[in-house]
């Protein structure tokens, strides 16, 4: 029998894949016994510099099935256009290999979001700028088939799609790819217009070929999908937007349904008010195994930082209901959720937390009711927070139930940290 306290990866985006990844499905299972994090130690595994590592790490990391870390760091000015990096277990110590530096022409600039695994094992991720047209770029990371036969070992990058800053949507979001069982690629981008669209891109003739599937106009159907989509298993998409909606234009829910003959179709699954629901998802969806989406706001709520919400499918509606309200000043979570085998949700707040620097937190069922407990404040130490503050992107397990994330900014040099809390 699985282990009940297992995390569940329930957002189709292979990221636990190494070079044999296989696809995921809408409601499976990662199957790894572990867990959940209790918060004994926290230990910084990386500060970033400014040099070949990068500087400003936006979003999280991804695990491959060695423990092996990686991620993307922004870049920032003087500080370059952004890497793609990989952390190593070696021994007691961690080791950074910076995989690709971009150059900000062609190649692309400013990886905003996690790197994913696909289908054929090697990596996938967008820039937000650079490119052909300066609007963001698809693009894939692969091993050199040479032998690498030095310490630092970089990889081959491929632009997949460069966006044209037209009606092909341009500035890709923070949020993950993700592919679906033919090998197709969804993402979302926040312009144009400020609203953004959601795009697929389909491998033709040796390229890729972009489609559109909405294009969000703010009312009433929402604009500024940060969040991404995610599938389920006959196909439909959710996802969040940031505004718009109907009432207090406070973002929405919405999910994407295709049909033959008439093509893709929105229907907004809810709108926020910003009040008790809270407003500005930032944060894209999960699934549970049951079928119910769990996703964040980043404002309002009763204590002013946010919200943890519930949507259930109910007689072909959905049902909201509040998991959480967070205390802060519009800084709750601006990454993705995970769940473990019990139930229990994990995440990060932007600059919530005892020290309003961020913290990392776990909600845990019981009785109807939600049970909130901080695994880690950033900052206690005070500014310049050796440990870290601002963590914006997903937290992600390993198998031992050690949990993985990152922060934007502190550490020794102030450019940010990879961190992990040992249970």
């Amino acid at each position: 029998m699985a282990n009940p306290r297992q995390p569940r990866d329930l957002i189709f985006s292979l990221s636990f894949g190494a070079a044999t990844a296989a696809l995921a499905i809408a409601f499976m299972l990662t199957v790894v016994a572990t867990q959940p994090a209790r918060a004994q130690t926290y230990t910084v595994l990386h500060n970033f510099t400014g040099g070949g590592d990068g500087f400003y790490p936006k979003a999280g990391v991804t695990l491959d099935q060695a423990g092996s870390l990686y991620g993307t760091a922004d870049g920032f000015e003087s500080y370059g256009y952004g890497t793609v990096y990989k952390l190593t277990h070696q021994g007691s110590n961690w080791s950074l290999n910076p995989l690709y530096e971009f150059t900000g022409g062609s190649d692309g600039a400013n990886p905003e979001a996690r790197v994913i695994f696909g289908p054929n094992g090697t990596l996938y991720g967008t820039t937000y700028a650079g490119g052909t047209y300066n609007g963001g770029t698809v693009f894939n990371l692969r091993p050199y088939p040479a032998v690498c036969k030095t310490a630092l070992c970089p990889w081959a990058e491929t632009v997949l799609y460069p966006f044209s800053r037209g009606a092909d949507g341009y500035y890709p979001s923070p949020a993950d790819l993700i592919f679906d069982q033919a090998g197709n690629i969804y993402g979302t981008t926040i312009a144009p217009s400020g609203n953004g669209v959601v795009y697929e891109l389909t491998p033709s003739g040796g390229g890729w070929t972009e489609s559109v599937l909405h294009s969000f106009s703010g009312y009433p159907d929402g604009a500024g999908p940060f969040g991404g989509v995610i599938l389920d298993n006959a196909g439909n998409l959710y996802g969040t937007t940031e505004s718009g909606g109907t009432g207090s234009g406070q973002g929405t829910v919405f999910e994407l349904t295709y049909s033959m003959g008439s093509g893709w179709s929105e229907s907004i699954l809810y709108s926020f008010q910003g009040g008790s629901d809270g407003g500005v998802p930032l944060v894209g969806l999960i699934f549970d195994p049951l079928g119910n989406l769990y996703g964040a706001t980043s404002d309002g709520g009763s204590g002013g930082g946010g919200t943890v919400f519930k949507l259930t499918p109910s007689g072909g509606s959905w049902t909201f209901s509040l998991v959480y309200s967070f205390t802060g000043n519009l800084c709750g979570p601006e990454g993705k959720l995970v769940m473990d085998g019990a139930g229990s949700l994990y995440g990060t707040t932007a600059c919530d937390g005892a020290y309003n620097q961020g913290s990392v937190f776990e909600l845990t069922p019981s009785n109807g009711a939600w049970t909130y407990r901080s695994l880690h404040d950033f900052c206690a130490g005070g500014y310049p927070c050796s440990d870290g503050r601002f963590p914006l992107g997903n937290v992600v397990f390993d198998t031992s139930g050690h949990l993985y994330g990152t922060a934007e900014q502190g550490g020794t040099d102030d450019g940010g940290v990879v961190w992990e809390i040992t249970p």
